[in-house]
């Protein structure tokens, strides 16, 4: 059974040094009233603290100083962000029904439309100017020593070598085409990069030469040339800036035919090729001309027959000769030509075609026969009354004359 001390918690003593016992203890004596009004001085100056600090985060938003280099990422961040915003609307599709707005399309007239005639006048102002071949009517706008510009009323002026201003050799060029000077021009070379056409006056001029002299022998007309030039197979002229040609053979006397170079020939155009640029022409054909001129439709004629052919006779008219072909012969049928006419024979016959361009004259024995067959049944009788008959045939072919 233990012993219960109550003087035990009295007998416990303290662990430490004697000089520490022996110091005496220090009470602090705090008022809980103060402690209580502290407490509540401390809770108001916070309270008050936070909301003068809210106030004054709402009303003044604080300014963060940054370099440039910050600011520049930022103003780049901030577009980006914007571009990607614009870039989402763009993908996402407008539904009307939740806007709830009445969007109506219309197409309104702006500054890039018009009309059809507006659009053909566009076209014909930006078309090209100077087709090759095209004639065209200019003004001389500058002249230099190699050769001259001519305004043709394309965007660019159209340039005319020197060598193209004309025919022949050209002596004070600078001053036979002056400043304004109006000329009509044909165009050699289409426009290059820069619009420039290639223009000549020479060209121009050989052309209308060989529109004039193939209308000239179309017509058979007769020309005077001087001759110019011979060589072995005839003589050379010009004709109108073109080379003409005469061969020996086409000559009234080709023995010696270096001497008529000088001289003047009046001749006529055996052929015209303006392609292959090929101009000959016969002083005999001249000759043979100028008798058929003399001769009309409806005349009646007399000659010998020169030769007898498959087709017809040639008829000699006293320098040309004429063609008595088979289907003009007679009304009748025939077996033979030889029945009826043979070489050296003197006959008489109707001109029934006058070809002055080939030379070529057309005869007729079939309309000096009163029955058909005629010719063949009894020819001197027809031939006797032959200056009578052609009479009553002449109206016929004065009709024919009126209808060409």
């Amino acid at each position: 059974m233990g012993v219960s001390n109550k003087n035990a918690q009295d007998n416990i003593q303290p662990k430490g040094t004697k000089k520490d016992l022996k110091k005496p203890l220090q009470v602090v004596h705090i008022s809980k009233k103060e402690t209580q009004q502290k407490s509540q001085k401390i809770q108001h100056d916070q309270i008050t603290l936070q909301e003068e600090t809210s106030k004054e985060n709402i009303a003044i938003k604080p300014q963060l100083v940054k370099d440039a280099s910050i600011k520049e990422i930022d103003d780049f961040n901030e577009n980006t962000k914007a571009l990607k915003s614009s870039q989402e609307d763009l993908r996402r599709p407008i539904n009307f029904s939740e806007q709830n707005i009445d969007f109506q399309l219309e197409r309104t007239v702006d500054e890039f439309d018009f009309d059809e005639s507006a659009f053909l006048e566009a076209l014909n102002e930006n078309e090209p100017i100077g087709a090759t071949g095209e004639t065209i009517t200019g003004k001389v706008i500058a002249v230099e020593s190699d050769g001259l510009y001519v305004d043709i009323g394309g965007k660019a002026p159209g340039y005319m070598p020197k060598k193209e201003s004309g025919l022949g050799v050209i002596t004070n060029f600078k001053e036979k085409f002056s400043i304004g000077l109006e000329m009509e021009v044909l165009v050699i070379k289409e426009q290059n990069a820069d619009g420039m056409v290639t223009v000549s006056a020479r060209a121009l001029i050989l052309r209308q030469s060989w529109e004039k002299v193939s209308s000239s022998a179309k017509n058979g007309e007769l020309i005077d040339v001087l001759i110019n030039g011979f060589n072995r197979g005839g003589l050379t002229c010009d004709v109108d800036g073109l080379r003409g040609f005469i061969p020996r053979s086409q000559l009234e006397d080709g023995q010696d035919h270096q001497s008529i170079v000088g001289k003047t020939l009046k001749v006529a155009f055996l052929e015209v090729n303006p392609e292959s640029r090929k101009l000959v022409l016969s002083e005999k054909k001249a000759s043979l001309i100028s008798k058929l001129s003399s001769l009309e439709l409806g005349q009646l004629i007399e000659g010998e027959v020169l030769a007898v052919k498959q087709y017809g006779f040639f008829i000699d008219l006293g320098g040309a000769s004429g063609l008595l072909h088979q289907s003009s012969l007679t009304n009748g049928s025939i077996r033979s030509l030889r029945e009826i006419f043979r070489e050296g024979e003197i006959i008489k016959a109707l001109i029934s075609e006058i070809d002055l361009e080939k030379g070529r004259i057309g005869l007729n024995t079939a309309l000096l026969e009163n029955s058909a067959g005629e010719l063949i049944i009894d020819k001197q009788k027809v031939m006797l009354e032959a200056t009578e008959r052609a009479l009553k045939t002449k109206a016929l072919f004065n009709k024919k004359e009126q209808d060409k």
